[in-house]
């Protein structure tokens, strides 16, 4: 499968925000975006003009690399936002939030999203009792996220866990620190999705 390979700060300074790729750095003073709040390259100083594809193509740039994911999957996943009911926007959201790599990242289980993938792909979750090594996998309602035997041993997922207790934890979800387990309670509402997304940018980008 196809993945980017570059530095990741670069694509927090195209965005122009904290896409939060490196965990613990981008609470600190190293961050790129704090030290160079301006896109890379030669030309990355001068002030783009925009038209309006180009600003639903960068929205759609940003949530793509919020959430580590990758066109053909993003597409598909804004396809099936659009069969549901409700608005396409905030069910493409909701879809994204509810990913299992994203699910560990919200439970406090790994500090970023790229964390989670890794740790997933590795066999260190289960979802409902079975082991689970998809990340794009998506939870429902009552689901529960616990560790295997593997991932109870997992220094980098014992770290996190140990700073559980300074973040803001999402109303649906529901994390027992001392069982080591996450249940999503209820699908996330929009208002609770903090993130500056325009989400409806994207779906009239996928609408033309």
């Amino acid at each position: 499968m196809a993945r980017y390979r570059g530095p990741v700060c670069r694509l927090c300074r195209r965005e122009g925000m904290k896409l939060f790729v490196k965990g613990d750095r981008c609470f600190s003073d190293k961050c790129s975006v704090e030290r160079r709040n301006f896109p890379p390259g030669q030309h990355g100083q001068s002030r783009p003009k925009f038209s309006d594809y180009g600003i639903q193509l960068r929205e759609k740039q940003k949530v793509k690399r919020i959430y580590g994911v990758l066109e053909r999957q993003f597409r598909k996943t804004v396809h099936t936002a659009e069969r549901m009911r409700g608005v396409t926007g905030e069910n493409l959201l909701a879809l994204l939030e509810r990913r299992l790599d994203n699910v560990v990242y919200r439970a406090g289980f790994v500090t970023s999203r790229v964390e989670g993938r890794m740790l997933v792909r590795q066999g260190h979750f289960r979802v409902n009792g079975r082991r689970t090594d998809i990340p794009s996998a998506t939870l429902k309602q009552g689901d529960m996220v616990s560790l295997t035997e593997r991932g109870k041993k997992a220094a980098r997922i014992e770290e996190s866990l140990s700073l559980l207790e300074t973040r803001t934890l999402p109303g649906w979800l529901q994390v027992d620190q001392e069982a080591k387990t996450g249940q999503l309670t209820r699908n996330p509402l929009r208002e609770e999705i903090t993130l500056p997304i325009q989400e409806q940018l994207i779906v009239e980008l996928y609408s033309r």
